[in-house]
């Protein structure tokens, strides 16, 4: 059994002219010391979902349906005293801006104390020699100076580090990152997810990562959900889905990195934007924007405009595809044919 398995899941947004459904028919699983990514453009469900794993999605969303169990217990449906217990201890999740998370009014020591008290039984001086110990961790310098300083005090690297080791202050089983380095130049990008991948290979703490950034999941992670529209489109082993996408859409987010187009020309972009949760297209999402819903000979793929694709499995990967599914349909006819 995985640590955390997460099955048919489904969040809408209680509107005035009707619920909005922002995740459908999610699932996924991690095992413990397991790396997963989460991808896709803005909108696509990514956040949502890592915020349904604690149910820290706020009104007017809710959770409509399915199931998330932790460690063999169902997290839906638990009070909120009980999900306090595995909120920060045994679940962290670190947010995309350090300075919405940190209070600005008490200093890195008092926050990291406060943080250790509310779940354990602890004196302050214990908790503050763990505060110490954490700090050293995630590599900051002076951290007994920096216990005492306040959060205007500490550089956007320094800060995002903080919260790192506020994560890891109860030595949790899954860290949930939700674009932990979206506030940060790249140079400092590139040392806070190398210390993250660090702390979790050492601890063994499985990782969710949500980013827009496919070179960032491809140097963490070990696997890999693509998303749009609420849905998850594609998953698998992350090195098979980047080096041979098998959905339409995976292969536009990768030819879209800046590396994939010729010096000197525009870069790669995928046709039109993500649709409106409210308006989704019929069938397929993505059909508006995809090349090929239009077969070679001119004739449209009727199934992408009216039916929302199953997945279908290619390797190691599933993707929810009518083009893949038709592929894979024609590579079996010709092998069965041979065998009769």
């Amino acid at each position: 059994m995985s640590l955390l398995e997460v099955n048919h899941l489904d969040v809408r947004f209680a509107l005035r002219r009707g619920d909005v459904q922002a995740l459908r028919d999610v699932c996924f699983s991690l095992d413990r010391g397991e790396r997963l990514g989460i991808v896709g453009e803005s909108g696509a469900g990514k956040s949502v979902a890592a915020f349904s794993l604690l149910n820290l999605i706020a009104k007017p969303g809710y959770i409509a349906g399915g199931s998330i169990r932790f460690d063999g217990q169902e997290l839906i449906g638990l009070s909120d005293r009980a999900l306090r217990r595995i909120r920060g201890h045994r679940i962290s999740m670190i947010f995309q801006d350090p300075m919405m998370t940190l209070n600005p009014v008490l200093t890195i020591g008092e926050q990291m104390v406060e943080c250790l008290k509310a779940h354990r039984r602890i004196s302050t001086r214990d908790a503050r020699a763990i505060s110490l110990r954490k700090l050293e961790q995630v590599q900051i310098p002076s951290p007994e100076a920096r216990l005492d300083q306040y959060p205007h005090e500490l550089s956007g690297g320094m800060r995002q580090r903080v919260i790192i080791a506020i994560a890891l202050l109860l030595d949790p089983d899954i860290i949930i990152a939700d674009e932990p380095t979206t506030a940060l130049d790249v140079t400092i990008q590139a040392e806070i997810m190398a210390l993250l991948l660090e702390l979790c290979e050492e601890h063994n703490v499985g990782l969710v990562l949500i980013t827009h950034d496919l070179g960032v999941v491809s140097q963490v992670t070990q696997r890999m959900l693509v998303m749009y529209a609420g849905r998850v489109i594609e998953q698998g082993p992350t090195r098979e889905i980047i080096n041979d996408p098998q959905h339409p859409y995976t292969q536009g987010l990768i030819n879209a990195l800046p590396q994939m187009a010729t010096p000197g020309e525009r870069l790669n972009q995928i046709p039109g934007s993500m649709p409106s949760l409210s308006h989704l297209p019929s069938g397929c999402a993505f059909h508006p924007r995809c090349g090929f819903v239009t077969r070679p000979d001119g004739s449209t793929r009727q199934a992408c405009v009216d039916e929302v694709p199953g997945f279908v499995t290619s390797g190691n990967c599933q993707a929810a595809c009518h083009m893949v599914a038709e592929m894979i349909e024609r590579e079996r006819i010709p092998a069965e044919e041979q065998d009769s």
